[in-house]
């Protein structure tokens, strides 16, 4: 019973980053379109709380019920699937952490832009720019990391 519980938290995690990811990625995109100051500020700020709230929350869920089941179905943390799922999760967060900031960043700067009744500086296209190059190897890594938990291909890594 314990490790369908973990499994399912662990499902749910990984549902959540995904999930989320994809939403605020569709949210952002969709602001930027408009060039509108306001509306980029309202929606960045959203996702900013969305990222705080949902995809922070599942970043810590995943590792610590990863480890559960490995633990609980006995897999080590060496098995090449698992060693792989690992070190794409890593990767994921290398690119999520300077994406938080820029979405911080995004936020702050339209807000400022929407207060002043300007249009939107150079400054936040670049970032934006940035902002978005780094969505793809995360979610790539991500939909990685799903195919190896579905399939745990036999990966030998050391002989």
């Amino acid at each position: 019973m314990l490790e369908e519980f973990i499994r399912l938290a662990h499902v749910i995690g990984a549902t959540v980053l995904l999930g989320t990811g994809a939403g605020i990625a569709f949210f952002m995109v969709m602001a930027r379109r408009t060039e509108n100051p306001a509306l980029i500020a309202h929606v960045s700020g959203t996702v900013v709380i969305a990222d705080t709230v949902f995809t922070a929350t599942a970043a810590i869920v995943q590792p610590v019920t990863g480890y559960m089941l490995a633990s609980i179905i006995g897999w080590p943390l060496t098995e090449g699937w698992v060693f792989l799922s690992l070190l794409l999760y890593v990767f994921t967060g290398l690119f999520w952490l300077p994406v938080v900031w820029i979405q911080i960043r995004l936020r702050n700067i339209a807000r400022q832009a929407a207060t002043d009744n300007t249009p939107l500086p150079e400054q936040w296209f670049f970032l934006y720019r940035i902002w978005f190059a780094c969505g793809f190897p995360a979610f790539f890594a991500v939909i990685g990391i799903f195919w190896l938990m579905l399939m745990k291909p036999d990966i030998p890594l050391w002989n």
